[in-house]
């Protein structure tokens, strides 16, 4: 894997072009605050109605649909857990957020794939410690595989931006 196929971005994940986006959704997949709801609000609401006939998602697992207005063709919804102390397995359940759209991105022939910071926000994940799983599940994911070529993490804050960079380069 090159250095290149990760890239660590500052901005607003609803604006990229890529195959798919993830989406730091709830169990319910209805829309939310944060990421959610922003995402839902620039796909419009053809992406409620698709999110309808899901049936829920449960933590750590993903579920994918098109990406409607969105610049990216499909969002993949993960489901991250909310931090209780690190002792109710939720590092294992981080982690499977990104194996799993990983995996969806791959089944689906998809090359591009943007991740907000899963559960740092609202679900208050230590931001270091979730950025350390982030980046180690992508990268053993692009070794073993061909499809998936290019991984952005987009931050909303440079601050976080500055906290991926940090780990991603710690990790090279």
């Amino acid at each position: 894997m090159s250095n290149s196929a990760i890239e660590v971005v500052q901005g607003d994940i609803t604006k990229l072009r890529v195959d798919a986006i993830v989406n730091a959704a709830n169990t319910s997949l209805l829309g939310g605050g944060g990421v959610d709801g922003a995402i839902h609000r620039a796909a419009g609401p053809q992406l409620l109605e698709e999110c309808k006939t899901l049936n829920g998602c449960p933590t750590g697992q993903a579920k994918i649909t098109q990406g409607y207005e969105l610049p990216a063709r499909h969002v993949i919804h993960t489901v991250g857990p909310v931090w209780h102390g690190g002792g109710q397995g939720e590092d294992e359940l981080l982690a499977g957020c990104y194996r799993n759209s990983l995996r969806l991105a791959q089944e689906h022939g998809l090359e591009s794939i943007a991740f907000p910071s899963i559960s740092t926000g609202a679900y208050r994940f230590p931001l270091e410690r979730a950025c350390g799983i982030a980046v180690a599940e992508v990268k053993r994911f692009l070794d073993a595989q061909e499809t998936v070529k290019k991984v952005f993490f987009v931050c909303f804050s440079a601050g976080d931006a500055e906290v991926y960079r940090k780990i991603l380069a710690e990790e090279q």
